[in-house]
């Protein structure tokens, strides 16, 4: 850009200087231009003094020694006045020499123009004569140089993935000693391929790599090589290696490799397509690396299963590093560094809130600290505490409160008996995760939910676990045809009915729990169409197998949802005690529930709630309404809250 600024102020100089001589040869010498009547006024007063005449030109000299200039029509006695005012004049050939020299001149200047745009046009295209980045410098590479401008990032800065963090910490050995290694023979990886879910700092472990052993890290995205025109990419993976030999050792990463290392012959375009050519040159210039130039290739993909084979050969990316998604400890150590900057209130307690995220990437985590920074803001707050944690946790997980839309009465005690089945179902099955939190407060597209927190992360589910589930999840279902009767069933149980088929259809098809299928798989497999592999399912099922993983399925979620009638009919009171107090606080959380089914008062806030509240016309069957006045008063249900449209939905 620099370059660009001067070259701009060189040749702005240079036409002014040439504006200024052409306009000083083609300014004649003949003073203020007036108008030829003015010129004939002045005659005849006999202020002029003498003239000359060129062509239709008139040059002359009033009494007070002033030059003026007019142009002269067709004027036949212009002569016999200037005489008979006594005039002195002169007639001249008009001088072309001067109008010859103002052409040529103006012709230089349009071709100093002209040439002047094009310098310019074409030193944009080149880029500036830097980086690469114009028309014509297709071939030069994109790779961003990241200095201490963009912050250095160590390993301190990473949690989470310790085993990544151990198999990376060798190549930062490396760059720092190579001599240590290459006295007995050894060489470090040319390449790493860093592979896992997004988010899962797969780019913030590269940046640490660098950052440690504190050599230059240059940056570049895989869609980046890929141009319309023919051997552009490779041109650029030329460059890119070019400059990474010439400031060794540094690291080199390509982030979303996929992009440009998918499997060669996928596809419409053969083998000669532009993208090809592309990894074709980046296969060669990585075998080619000498292993001792402590020049490291460091790529990064979600999508390893697309990768051609020969990048991932020995002698290209030697080495592979998964990056999982973090575990309930490693969620912990994660929120730790994303509030080093948040001030936190003392009840702030991160082991809970990690517990409360399983599936989460660092990525989510960055953004639940971030929404609740955003929330303590909003409500004028000096720190962040737990409720501001949690209150982020329920929006990135399930969306935003839905307060534009006021829930009937009606759907309000629906949901509440509804929320109460789902509660009173997972605590009454030892298999289920306990209760966290259960509210009639819409969020997204639920109208309520229960939230559950896992004691510890899972990496597999047992059969007794998934059964529970599947009638947790029917339990408000169930409550709603207990309570309100068979007619009164409503849709908002779809979710719940989606999440329970699905799980009962994965245990029969994919992972062997049925006695009648066996342990056989007949679950989907697509891999990926465009590899050569056939689309469809990875165990053909005949028409009597389909009918038959089907039957099965129906028949576990039909026992989940026997199980959750059998306990709901054997806690009915613990049922209307539960909807009850959903419909007179909203939000329960799991250690309020217990205390209600146990008898004790429901404190909020440090203090007995103590409510009063206008009375809710009940739309229960009168059945069950003169079944809940045998029943001790309990408190009526006072706030109002916001209507949904959709479904209910539960969040572990």
């Amino acid at each position: 850009m620099n370059g660009i600024a001067k070259n701009l102020i060189i040749w702005t100089l240079i036409f002014l200087v040439v504006l200024t001589i052409f306009s000083s040869v083609t300014d004649k010498a003949g003073g203020h231009e007036v108008p030829f009547s003015d010129f004939l006024s002045q005659v005849s007063a006999g202020e002029v003094t003498k003239a000359s005449i060129e062509g239709r030109d008139i040059y002359y000299v009033t009494s007070n020694n002033s030059h003026f200039v007019t142009y002269a029509p067709d004027y036949p006695d212009l002569i016999n006045r200037l005489e008979k005012e006594g005039v002195k004049f002169e007639a001249r050939r008009p001088d072309t020499s001067s109008q010859f020299i103002g052409s040529i001149i103006e012709t230089i200047i349009t071709i100093v123009i002209i040439v002047f745009v094009w310098l310019f046009i074409m030193n944009q295209m080149q880029g500036g004569g830097k980086g690469g980045g114009g028309a014509m410098g297709f071939g030069k590479s994109r790779a961003k140089l990241m200095t201490e401008h963009h912050g250095i990032v160590t390993f301190d800065d990473v949690a989470g993935i310790d085993e990544a963090k151990e198999e990376l910490s060798e190549i930062v050995d490396f760059l720092k000693e190579p001599a240590k290694f290459q006295k007995l023979g050894g060489k470090i990886p040319k390449g790493v391929l860093l592979t896992g879910s997004p988010g899962t700092g797969k780019t913030l472990l590269a940046r640490s790599i660098a950052g440690e052993a504190q050599v230059p890290f240059f940056s570049i995205s895989g869609s980046d090589f890929v141009e319309m025109f023919v051997g552009v990419g490779a041109s650029r993976v030329r460059d890119m290696f070019e400059q990474g030999r010439k400031n060794a050792p540094c690291i080199i990463f390509i982030d979303e490799i996929d992009a440009v290392g998918r499997h060669r012959g996928a596809g419409f375009g053969g083998g000669n397509d532009e993208r090809e050519q592309t990894l074709n040159q980046l296969l060669v210039e990585m075998d080619g690396f000498d292993g001792h130039e402590g020049v490291i290739i460091v790529a990064a993909t979600n999508r390893p299963d697309v990768l051609d084979p020969a990048l991932l050969r020995p002698g290209r990316f030697d080495r592979q590093v998964v990056v999982q998604l973090p575990d309930v400890k490693g969620r912990e150590l994660i929120l730790g560094i994303h509030t080093r900057k948040t001030p936190l209130s003392p009840d702030v307690d991160l082991k809970v809130i990690a517990r409360g995220t399983p599936g989460f990437a660092g990525a989510d985590l960055a953004n639940l600290v971030n929404e609740a920074a955003l929330l303590a803001a909003r409500r004028d707050k000096k720190v962040v505490t737990m409720q501001e944690m949690e209150d982020a946790k329920d929006k990135v997980m399930m969306g935003s409160e839905r307060k534009s839309m006021v829930m009937s009465d009606q759907e309000k005690e629906l949901t509440a008996y509804h929320e109460a089945g789902h509660a009173l179902v997972g605590i009454h099955i030892p298999a289920c995760d306990p209760i966290h939190k259960a509210t009639i407060i819409p969020r997204g597209r639920a109208l309520g939910m229960v939230m559950r927190l896992p004691e510890e992360d899972r990496l597999s589910v047992t059969r007794e676990k998934l059964k529970a589930d599947i009638a947790m999840a029917m339990g408000g279902r169930v409550a709603e045809e207990i309570i309100f009767g068979y007619e009164k069933v409503t849709s908002g149980a779809s979710s719940d009915i989606q999440y329970a088929t699905r799980m009962a259809k994965n245990m029969v098809a994919s992972w062997g729990m049925s006695d009648k299928i066996g342990p056989v798989f007949h679950g989907d497999d697509n891999p990926e169409p465009f590899l050569g592999y056939s689309a469809g399912r990875g165990s053909a099922a005949s028409e009597d197998t389909a009918n038959l993983i089907d039957k099965e399925t129906k028949i576990l979620v039909q026992s989940g949802m026997d199980l959750a009638n059998k306990i709901l009919k054997e806690h009915i009171d613990d049922l209307h005690k539960l909807a009850k107090a959903l419909l007179e606080y909203e939000t329960l959380s799991g250690d309020e529930i217990n205390d209600l089914l146990a008898g004790k008062d429901i404190k909020k806030n440090g203090k007995d709630e103590k409510k009063k509240s206008k009375t809710v016309k009940s739309s229960l069957p009168k059945t069950h309404r003169d079944e809940k006045d045998k029943k001790p008063a309990a408190k009526k249900p006072t706030k109002k809250t916001k209507k949904s449209e959709d479904t209910d939905k539960d969040g572990e």
